[in-house]
């Protein structure tokens, strides 16, 4: 089961970076040691002369843009005592492997080391968003050992819920706010030439937005972030029961979907931004098996994104390569983010979080 860590508040953002670096250094620890992007291409990589300008870049701008959030990874680094080179690396995996020399590159892990679907609707008996949290289970084996839940509080009251994965920031996956935001998030895979070297890491974007006021803050977060590779975020305010999928690219390019009473399904790929990508199998896969699925209730959705029938390409993974982790659902109307370990079919809930107070069951 996920562990939960409740933290803060702190007196500043290092200090919370260390306390969950130290109380899960065994396991950030055993995540690096075997994490095989890590090991066999990232760190061989930063060796090179070729990749300082790179690694530079990422670190100046990142740091420069989110000086709260760079320490609360220098805090990470140290409460683990792990290199601070490590954690780098892993938080900007999305943005440096691209730029690796393509003769380095390993043809057996360049496989996606994530693949997420999501399916949401706001209509007049229901506004829910339910999301699929995907990973390849080789890198490392078992991923969900390597992950955990941090509820923080800051020292403005801000209060937050991220599903984080070890040595990373919360949350490159979902979380809340006290404020009524939430978000979940799809990666997206633009080819070569739209990734832009050195620029803002989406670790770093989605750590911002878990302090965002609202969704309407948070949008004009996404549309500064500055983003290096392009994701897709749905993002959930339940005070306003309003649900928007923003696709991002980067220059600053953001393309934007408000879901209605028409079910929305989103899997790996840009659906309505015209941006050059890669194609993906997978993703064309699940989306054409979902659009065939009901999609009239809650129970619907939990059985579209339990759904096993592609072989090949289901939309619930289960190994040998990629697996799901878990299953979040956000009842806009009940204020509720629930998290699921197993089939969501099933129903069997780990967490249910409130969204306007602290109450768990």
């Amino acid at each position: 089961m996920l562990e939960l860590f409740e933290i803060g508040p702190c007196d500043d953002a290092y200090q919370m970076g260390f306390e969950i670096g130290h109380r899960f250094s065994g396991m950030i620890r055993s995540r690096l040691s075997r994490d095989l992007i890590l090991q066999s291409q990232l760190l061989p990589f930063a060796q090179t002369p070729q990749s300082q300008p790179l690694i530079k870049a990422l670190s100046d701008n990142n740091q420069k843009k989110f000086p709260r959030y760079w320490e609360e990874l220098v805090g990470t680094a140290e409460g683990s005592g792990v290199p601070l080179l490590d954690l780098i690396l892993i938080n900007f995996r999305k943005e440096i492997l691209p730029f690796l020399p393509k003769k380095e590159t390993n043809v057996e892990l360049s496989i996606p080391d994530d693949d997420c679907s999501d399916v949401l609707v706001v209509s007049d008996s229901m506004a829910i968003a339910a999301h699929n949290e995907d990973a390849n289970v080789a890198l490392p084996s078992l991923w969900d050992v390597y992950s955990y839940l941090i509820r923080a509080t800051m020292p403005n009251g801000l209060s937050f819920v991220g599903y984080t994965y070890a040595g990373e920031l919360p949350s490159c996956a979902f979380g809340f706010n006290t404020r009524g935001l939430a978000f979940t998030l799809n990666s997206v895979p633009p080819s070569e030439d739209e990734i832009e070297a050195g620029s803002i890491g989406r670790n770093f974007i989605s750590r911002d937005l878990l302090e965002a006021t609202g969704i309407d803050d948070a949008l004009r977060r996404l549309q500064s972030s500055e983003a290096s590779v392009g994701h897709s975020y749905n993002l959930i305010d339940v005070r306003t029961r309003k649900i928007l999928n923003v696709e991002t690219a980067s220059r600053k390019r953001v393309s934007v979907h408000e879901v209605g009473a028409t079910p929305f399904f989103h899997a790996n790929m840009y659906l309505h931004h015209q941006i050059k990508q890669v194609q993906d199998d997978n993703s064309k896969s699940r989306q054409k098996r979902a659009a065939v699925l009901p999609k009239r209730s809650k129970e619907d959705f939990l059985s579209i994104l339990g759904d096993m029938d592609d072989e090949k390409y289901p939309i619930y993974m289960t190994g040998p390569t990629l697996c799901t982790l878990c299953t979040t659902i956000i009842d806009l109307d009940n204020q509720t983010m629930s998290v699921m370990e197993g089939n969501p079919k099933n129903g069997e809930y780990s967490y249910v979080f409130s969204m306007s107070s602290w109450n768990i069951g």
